[in-house]
């Protein structure tokens, strides 16, 4: 769990310093830059634990079990069902972000498809489509991902 302050801040102060997070997160401009951010923001078990609690609620709309997550992710059910509470009753940003990386799986399912139905039509004549065959598989088994 994260450790917050005991002392607590007044509730402007809280609101503006929210504020100018969300500003830099949002003016980001692309992965190269985030990564660097988070890099220097993020202590390593703040990184980890963030992408844990990410891919938990993406294992949950996939329909995986908690002992699955348990295994996979090495979290705890209360981890789980944290999160699973969080998607199911107040978290419509969550939601949205776990919508948007399926949907980008999806589509990238599909390309992978179209590019495996492909790699069985032989180029033209001359060609080693033997070769191509294999190089397509090569790199579809580097694309493969762990969840």
């Amino acid at each position: 769990m994260a450790q917050v302050s005991k002392y607590p801040i007044h509730k402007d102060v809280e609101k503006r310093i929210f504020e100018i997070f969300k500003t830099t997160i949002s003016s980001l401009k692309d992965q190269e830059e985030i990564e660097e951010f988070l890099e220097d923001f993020l202590s390593p078990v703040e990184k980890i634990m963030l992408a844990k609690r990410l891919s938990i609620a993406v294992l949950l709309a996939k329909g995986y079990s908690y002992p699955t997550i348990e295994s996979v992710l090495r979290v705890t059910p209360t981890t789980i069902a944290t999160v699973s509470l969080s998607l199911k009753y107040s978290g419509k940003g969550y939601k949205k972000m776990v919508e948007k990386i399926l949907r980008d799986e999806k589509i990238d399912a599909f390309w992978e498809k179209v590019e495996d139905i492909l790699s069985h039509i032989p180029d033209s004549k001359g060609s080693s489509w033997v070769y191509q065959r294999q190089e397509y598989q090569k790199k579809k088994r580097q694309r493969k991902k762990a969840f």
